[in-house]
């Protein structure tokens, strides 16, 4: 990552966290407090793919990835905090929009950065295809993952202070799935809806990171 894009990425996770204070300061309410735990977590995957440039051999690079993987979800996820939005007493409701926006997209930009580094360092150590195909398996198990989280109110870190219980939830939908066609259709949803937002991302320097790749 180069100085100027963390600069700019710290310059939006600035901005989200002045439009929440200032909110605070306007309405003396701070239920949306959540939000900056949730712009923190957006950035977790992040910090996680930065190790990758410096890991080159996959059977050490699996156990990042699976961190990684764990917790990317969260940063698209903060896209469904736009359901809380709804007029409120003392600010209008399009401040709150262009707050509830503003962490979204920015955690979206976020997570993005880091699927991107992921998609490289799987291109570069394994196989620009295999860099491909871990994305298309990445985005449903996304939507999955955001389902947990939205839906059924499951946390990252559950999978180790109550994976019993995750796991339960989990299986019972697997193993059912025509009795929860909702949670599919959801999870695909999400899914190609973040893919297509993942192809419009990238841009020509990405293409020939890639080609250079191969």
């Amino acid at each position: 990552m180069t100085p100027r894009v963390l600069l700019l990425k710290t310059a939006a996770c600035v901005f989200c966290a002045a439009l929440f204070f200032i909110r605070v300061r306007l309405t003396g309410s701070t239920y949306f407090s959540f939000m900056l735990w949730n712009l923190f977590l957006a950035a977790l995957p992040l910090v996680f793919a930065w190790f990758l440039p410096h890991t080159r051999r996959l059977s050490r690079a699996i156990p990042l990835l699976a961190v990684w993987l764990l917790f990317f979800p969260n940063a698209p996820y903060v896209l469904t905090d736009l359901i809380h939005l709804k007029p409120r007493a003392g600010i209008p409701l399009w401040y709150d929009l262009l707050m509830l926006l503003s962490f979204a997209l920015t955690s979206l930009w976020i997570g993005f950065h880091s699927l991107h580094m992921v998609h490289q360092w799987i291109a570069r150590h394994v196989s620009v295809r295999m860099g491909w195909l871990v994305v298309l398996a990445v985005m449903p198990l996304t939507g999955f993952g955001i389902y947990l989280g939205r839906v059924l109110r499951w946390n990252s870190w559950d999978i180790i202070s109550n994976p019993f219980s995750l796991l339960r939830d989990i299986a019972t939908l697997a193993l059912h799935p025509l009795a929860h066609r909702d949670v599919w259709l959801f999870t695909f949803g999400f899914g190609l809806l973040l893919m297509f937002c993942y192809l419009a991302w990238r841009n020509p320097a990405h293409t020939s990171e890639e080609a250079s790749a191969r």
